[in-house]
């Protein structure tokens, strides 16, 4: 069994291979790491490293130990961590976006539970531009994000599902198809789509904005919008179409501006994201927060 100091000696020395750098984040003396790592081949009955007058390095042997060991050594500290948090109580101030009016109130009213709930959290709450998909979070600019999904980028963790919505198509309202009660796929074949681009991989935007109908037909590319009100500007002007949430009906009415169910779409969801790294009590009371309210 080793003793922690041994373990933590050894990954360190494994990280650096360099005695001396590894004395000084371990805060002991050279000497005392090279007595830490002869006892530890003693044990072993074999070398971890293969040391000269000019490198260290780990042997074959030490390279597997590490490997081995690593992974459980960093879940045992994720799990001191999360016990030290559960004892102190989630605490602190979190940064949380979103993209469309009906995220903003979830978060806010999410936002108002905690602080009254727990008044040694605070929650600041701002918008993400269409263009910015999840880069606010990833850059470190947002603690957590209600996002539209799907979200894959590595090193992002993905809640449940927090707001499910049909999905419709905005027109001109002097479209031909506005009329309709309610459209397919199909039907956006030949008609210029509104898009964006900007911080989106290629497929959330194949996802949101398809190429092509389930048939193959094609689907063109129509004005790029960085934000909602140039996208409710291009439909209005005629320059092309866009799939939305129903609900936006609600929050963007327009009189220039149909929004006709798309009866063969999937939904549109949208859940909260945050850094793998990152998660602390607080973000995780945050989430559980989020969809009490929502429950409500």
């Amino acid at each position: 069994m080793l003793e922690r100091y041994e373990l933590e000696t050894f990954l360190v020395l494994a990280e650096e291979l360099h005695f001396g750098r590894t004395g000084e984040r371990l805060g002991v003396s050279t000497g005392r790491v090279s007595q830490t790592v002869k006892k530890l081949e003693r044990r072993f009955g074999t070398p971890l490293f293969a040391r000269t007058s000019r490198s260290v390095a780990l042997t074959p042997v030490g390279r597997r130990l590490y490997e081995d060991v690593l992974p459980a050594h960093r879940q045992l500290r994720a799990a001191v961590e999360r016990a030290t948090e559960a004892g102190r109580g989630a605490h602190g101030s979190l940064r949380a976006g979103f993209g469309t009016p009906w995220d903003a109130e979830l978060l806010t009213a999410a936002a108002e539970a905690l602080r009254r709930d727990r008044p040694g959290c605070e929650v600041s709450v701002r918008e993400v531009p269409l263009d910015g998909g999840v880069r606010p979070v990833l850059d470190g600019d947002l603690d957590i994000q209600l996002a539209a999904f799907p979200v894959r980028e590595p090193g992002l963790t993905t809640g449940p599902v927090a707001v499910r919505d049909d999905r419709v198509l905005l027109l001109p309202a002097s479209h031909p198809l506005a009329g309709r009660t309610a459209l397919g796929l199909e039907d956006l074949a030949g008609l210029p789509l509104i898009t964006t681009e900007g911080a989106h991989p290629r497929h959330w935007l194949d996802h949101h904005y398809p190429r092509r109908t389930p048939s193959g037909a094609p689907i063109p590319r129509g004005p790029v919008a960085a934000t909602w009100q140039e996208v409710l500007s291009h439909v209005t002007a005629g320059r092309g179409v866009t799939p939305g949430a129903a609900r936006g009906a609600r929050y963007h009415p327009r009189p220039g501006i149909a929004y006709v169910p798309l009866r063969d779409a999937p939904p549109l969801e949208y859940g909260l994201v945050w850094p793998a790294a990152a998660e602390s009590a607080l973000i995780r009371t945050f989430v559980a927060a989020v969809g009490t309210v929502r429950e409500e």
